[in-house]
């Protein structure tokens, strides 16, 4: 049995019977820890504004901080938060869960095929728990890595989870702390591999207490579309950021983790040293980490000479996704409007080089990018939530699946995506009711597609986008699942061996017909091509190497895909 435990210099630290409370509030005069239904017991200040007190409190202990005005808030980095992030915090023994020694060593990023999932809507019960029956469907599909939507404490039961108030401390609608490490154990022993979402450029609208504690938190220097922005020019907010990627790792053995909207940290040294820190940190297996950023910036994600990343493995590739998705469905509104001219050609850039916007990206290896055909923004973030399926030409759409899963970039899918799952993904949340009414205002002006959606804020759209399981191998679904399946076993067997250093090298187009070229790790060639129209083509020069998926006649059919592997281009 194996014992898991992360020190940090936040929080409530448990040791042989007693717990050191420590917390940054540098603004107050006076400072007390409230045992809940014991006493009230004055902390300690140092030079530096830290408050600390160590006293007998065994785990299961509830205890929440009063500071000078006399609110009692719950603790910043709390463990757990059982009641919801407006109640008291729980003293925890990381100590009390036995990991069992499974052996596990992890996965390498070029094998890596992402299964973005959320909590409360993957399961019939929603819970950490709940999803542990799913994970040998994700195992038989041929995806590689769980990648689960944040689960930071926020405000009610239903929420995506990008409103996290309490970053240390699991969901607890979802289950208790121990309840998510056997998840996490549970994935590994199916060969899985786990990385969480983590936000670390806002907290949620409702819940968040740190501004009573330690208003020096936050920043006016800079605002962020969700609130304030985070004062990372402070060492201890520095720390609170460092120590939480460190703790997901350390204390729940995570492999890896995902960085949301990091164009909205308006510091770039804390996003490095946090990757340094995750890397020196564990050398026993790959640490799996991946951003998202809006600005396509490719310092990020360089490559040291022997082509390993020196930050982070890859980014979420909305380029890719843009240029899929109006091929599909023939959608010009909002941010599809620039991919709607030379389309093939930007879908053939995107395949071979990267970015179609922001920074150059031909320099790095194709394993640098993640392209989706949907995610939970891309879906959630519409009025009614729809999947592609209901949006696309189902040739075009199978054409894109086709070019989804064959080529180098590890690709993603979203939860029921392989069946074609007929529910759909409606934004949700449960706040106060003056939130309430705010969120649904700003989401009608931000996201202004025409028509009226379900409530976000009623449960009917949380419950509308829970899976149904029941259709998962019944006609069209199966049939869907059956070409994951396929081209998921495909990709394992003729191109993951060969991704480490893959790079595109060439892309052309004719008219409709697209051609890309990648140089694989061991110098052979993977070749694709397709014809992205719905009108017959001439295919012109012939496709050279081994084909491995579908036909490469002189006439190409509409939307039809063809990929070769050429051993000759050593």
């Amino acid at each position: 049995m194996i014992r898991r435990r992360h020190d940090m210099p936040w929080g409530a630290q448990l040791h042989d019977g007693t717990t050191r409370f420590r917390v940054w509030a540098p603004r107050a005069d006076k400072l007390d820890l409230l045992i809940e239904g014991g006493a009230t017991h004055a902390m300690q200040r140092d030079e530096a504004g830290w408050w600390s007190l160590t006293i007998a409190a065994p785990a299961g202990t509830l205890y929440r901080y009063r500071a000078d005005d006399g609110l009692a808030v719950p603790d910043p980095a709390s463990r757990r938060q059982p009641d919801g992030p407006h109640g008291p915090s729980e003293v925890v023994d990381p100590h009390a869960y036995a990991w069992r020694d499974l052996g596990w060593r992890g996965r390498r990023w070029e094998e890596t095929v992402l299964y973005e999932l959320h909590i409360g809507t993957f399961s019939r019960d929603g819970t950490f728990l709940g999803a542990i029956q799913h994970l040998d469907h994700i195992r038989a599909l041929g995806a590689t890595a769980l990648e689960i939507l944040p689960i930071a404490e926020c405000p009610g039961k239903r929420n995506w989870g990008y409103d996290g108030v309490q970053l240390f401390a699991p969901e607890q609608a979802y289950g208790t702390p121990d309840d998510f490490k056997t998840l996490v154990e549970a994935a590994h022993e199916r060969g899985l591999s786990v990385l969480l979402d983590v936000v670390d450029n806002h907290f949620g609208p409702e819940g968040n207490y740190l501004n009573a504690l330690a208003p020096d938190f936050f920043t006016d220097a800079h605002q962020t579309p969700w609130g304030a922005a985070i004062n990372f020019a402070q060492q201890p907010v520095r720390d609170f950021y460092w120590h939480n990627a460190l703790y997901w790792l350390e204390e729940f053995d995570l492999d890896g983790l995902r960085f949301d909207a990091v164009h909205a940290i308006y510091d770039d040294e804390i996003m490095l040293a946090i990757t340094s820190a995750l890397r020196a940190y564990r050398r026993d297996r790959p640490v799996l980490l991946v951003i998202e950023n809006e600005r396509n910036e490719v310092r990020y994600l360089d490559r040291d000479a022997s082509g390993r990343p020196l930050y982070y493995d890859a980014q979420w590739n909305d380029d890719m996704h843009h240029v899929m998705h109006v091929l599909c469905t023939g959608e010009e509104q909002g941010y599809y409007k620039p991919f709607t001219k030379d389309t093939v050609a930007k879908l053939g850039k995107v395949l071979a080089e990267g970015f179609v916007r922001g920074e150059g990206s031909a320099r790095l290896p194709s394993s640098g990018f993640i392209p989706f055909l949907q995610n939970h923004d891309q879906i959630g973030n519409r009025v009614h939530g729809e999947r592609i399926d209901a949006l696309a030409d189902p040739v075009a759409l199978g054409a894109m699946t086709r070019i989804l899963l064959l080529q180098p970039q590890p690709p993603l899918l979203f939860m029921g995506e392989e069946w074609a799952a007929s529910t759909p993904w409606p934004y949700f949340a449960q706040m106060g009711d003056e939130l309430a009414d705010a969120i649904r205002a700003a989401r009608k002006q931000e996201h202004g597609f025409e028509g009226e959606g379900l409530d976000p804020c009623g449960e009917e759209s949380f419950l509308a986008a829970k899976l149904n399981w029941d259709e998962v191998e019944t006609g069209a679904h199966a049939k869907r699942l059956a070409l994951y399946r396929r081209l998921l076993a495909l990709r394992a067997k003729e191109i993951t061996p060969l991704l480490l250093g893959a790079r595109g090298i060439e892309y052309r187009v004719d008219d409709a017909v697209l051609r890309v070229v990648w140089r694989l790790g061991d110098g052979s060639a993977l070749r694709l091509l397709a014809n992205c129209s719905n009108a017959s083509a001439l295919r012109g020069e012939a496709l050279e190497g081994r084909l491995i998926e579908g036909e490469a006649g002189e006439l190409l059919a509409p939307w039809s895909v063809a990929f070769a592997v050429d051993r000759r281009a050593h």
